[in-house]
């Protein structure tokens, strides 16, 4: 079959499905290991005799190695081309994945992340470049369907996988797991990938890397410290954020003058880019960042399972599964400034559900709740993605997709930091227990009591207490999360602004076929 004939197929017909299996496996490597991690913080706590805020760098190192190599993707698939470049993430990937079972201390464990996300930063855009090309610009919708699929069943399998993991084997298996999978993956990619010859028609812009990444790096970075230190008041915080900021506006400034820069801002002049993003944005800050506080609400205030609380966000996914394929269809069809508001209206309708929340809240209502929201999702990120793609030259793709990601990256660090950040300032105003301190000499409030008793309940034997103690701090600590719940709820609202502008009318795709031979690296958010 030839290239047009793919291209031009109404259908993902075999030879692109072939291609899509490789790049799915390397998706569902790199997206479920972020999931499977988050729940193996504690006992990171316990193995390594370590604070949370220090075994939370486990996480907090991936995400900053993704943000630095990220602006590098679509330079270096340029250069060395996309199926070497895309087996050598593969690559990083694994081995950090087998060093991370073999780490004795949380510093090494940390380290050994970030050569995990130096691989699995490239893992998703370099899938993208290849899928684009073997599925032609006309089917960009499914084909954003196919692969949205294994992002949205990330953050569902993950917790699961990982609880049984760490409950039946050991929290080194949450990393062993990686090593069969991307040796399939490898011997996949090499069988089934086409080959590619790189032709290197752009200099690399050293200068803005020199800027752009470090900035993204130490700015993240600090974003990332504001739950352990609670205020930007600590050096820690707000040191790196202006560090990093200043070097961020400094590339912003420098970025008109050079031909090829490493992140082409002038690309903002395109519309359709431009809503795209600010609508992701707004909706990234919210969704992304209360959304990592579902299953804390499960373990903390109901007291359930890591396992337990997988399986209580599953709903999610199913939701997400049953639209995300309708969605890309229609995305091929209908504009989305008709689809995507409706699909906003379906998150707010299932959000509302958690601003509710008390420590007796029926499972039913919140499952209930996260199916909606699930239906939501499925037809909200991929389609939007695909509006702002659709109307960029071939030769713009790669930039500007690796602009919407960066924004995503960033709103998700910062959505996730506020979030934390509101939620432990209203767990910090539970009242103390008189004559109780912890270690540091801090008093134990009442709702710190209670949610530790969830997971430990040896403690009330060591500090016996009034059950009604314990039932006010429940309370309390369910009244929290329903506040940061409603901020979030709020957010989400407020998506509904830049959404209205999303386009309503179709628009031609400025991608043709000649040109999709040429396109490089769209990235996709982690």
């Amino acid at each position: 079959m030839t290239q047009q004939s793919v291209a031009t197929s109404d259908k993902l017909d075999a030879a692109v499905l072939k291609v899509a299996g490789v790049v799915v496996l390397g998706a569902i490597m790199s997206i479920l290991d972020v999931t499977v991690v988050s729940v193996a913080l504690p006992k990171f706590q316990s193995e390594f005799d370590a604070s949370y805020a220090r075994v939370a760098w486990t996480m907090t190192a991936y995400t900053l190695a993704l943000a630095t190599v990220i602006p590098l993707s679509g330079w270096a698939a340029d250069r060395f081309g996309t199926k070497r470049l895309y087996m050598v993430a593969l690559a990083l990937f694994t081995i950090g994945s087998a060093l991370c079972a073999t780490a004795d201390t949380i510093g090494e464990l940390i380290g050994y992340r970030v050569l995990q996300g130096l691989g699995g930063g490239m893992l998703m855009p370099l899938g993208m470049t290849i899928m684009t090309r073997a599925a032609g610009p006309h089917r960009i919708g499914r084909l954003m369907a196919v692969l949205g699929i294994p992002m949205l069943l990330g953050p569902i399998g993950g917790p699961i996988l990982g609880g049984w993991l760490i409950d039946t084997a050991s929290w080194h298996w949450i990393f062993l797991i990686n090593l069969p999978i991307g040796v399939v993956a490898l011997i996949y990619a090499q069988m089934a990938l086409p080959k590619d010859a790189p032709e290197p028609s752009e200099s690399f812009d050293f200068v803005g890397m020199l800027m752009l990444s470090p900035g993204l790096a130490l700015f993240l970075y600090g974003v990332s410290s504001l739950p352990e230190a609670g205020t930007f008041a600590e050096a820690k915080v707000w040191a790196p954020m202006l560090v990093g900021g200043a070097l961020v506006v400094a590339f912003v400034l420098y970025s008109f003058k050079p031909r090829h820069p490493l992140l082409d801002l002038r690309l903002f002049r395109n519309r359709s880019l431009t809503i795209a993003s600010v609508t992701l944005f707004v909706f990234i800050i919210a969704f992304m960042g209360a959304g990592l506080l579902f299953p804390s609400y499960f373990l903390q205030v109901r007291g359930e399972t890591t396992l337990t609380a997988g399986l209580l966000m599953a709903p999610q996914g199913i939701g997400a599964m049953i639209t995300m394929p309708i969605a890309g269809t229609l995305a091929d069809r209908v504009p989305i400034g008709r689809t995507v508001p409706f699909a906003l209206a379906l998150i707010v309708v299932g959000f509302f559900g958690f601003t509710q929340v008390d420590p007796q809240t029926s499972y039913w209502l919140l499952g209930g709740s996260l199916f909606v929201m699930g239906l939501g999702m499925g037809g909200t990120m991929m389609p939007i993605m695909t509006s702002a793609l659709r109307t960029l030259q071939a030769q713009e793709v790669a930039r500007g997709s690796t602009l919407v990601n960066i924004l995503q990256q960033i709103g998700g660090s910062v959505g996730a930091a506020v979030m934390s950040v509101i939620l432990t300032n209203e767990l910090n105003g539970s009242r103390p227990i008189p004559g109780l301190v912890d270690p540091s000499g801090k008093p134990i409030t009442e709702a710190g009591l209670a949610i530790a008793s969830q997971q430990r309940p040896e403690l009330l034997q060591q500090m016996p207490v009034d059950p009604s103690i314990i039932e006010r701090g429940l309370d309390f600590a369910a009244k929290s999360f329903a506040t940061t719940f409603w901020v979030a709820f709020a957010l989400v609202v407020l998506t509904f602004v830049p959404a209205a502008l999303l386009p309503r009318r179709r628009q031609p795709a400025q991608l043709d076929d000649t040109q999709g031979e040429q396109v490089k690296t769209p990235v996709v958010i982690h």
